[in-house]
């Protein structure tokens, strides 16, 4: 599976593999615990993260790997966003680095 990502006008993009999907299932509920803590996102306290504000964080880190070449960490948060929102096949990052504009698009 391929999510296409978008950062500053350019095209990445992240294939995950299938088996990722379910081998990975432990970890991605460990990050829904630590999101379940709260989080800051932006200038902005989250105190329970919705599914989509989740998958935003999991963006920005998805964002972060891809900018450090960390294909591992990429491949892992675009894993963890497609398995929370099924169907989700590109995000677009906002131009001024605002997590909460960030839009992830579902077909």
């Amino acid at each position: 599976m391929i999510l296409n990502v978008i950062i500053d006008g350019q095209n990445f993009e992240v294939t995950v593999p299938d088996f990722m999907m379910e081998e990975a299932n432990e970890m991605f509920d460990k990050m829904d615990v630590d999101m379940s803590k709260g989080w800051q996102m932006g200038r902005i306290w989250i105190d329970s993260p919705t599914t989509k504000e989740r998958c935003q964080i999991a963006a920005d880190k998805l964002m972060t790997a891809i900018e450090s070449e960390n294909q591992n960490m990429a491949t892992m948060m675009a894993a963890y966003i497609m398995k929370r929102m099924p169907g989700a096949k590109e995000i677009v990052f906002d131009d001024e680095g605002d997590m909460l504009q960030t839009e992830i698009f579902v077909s």
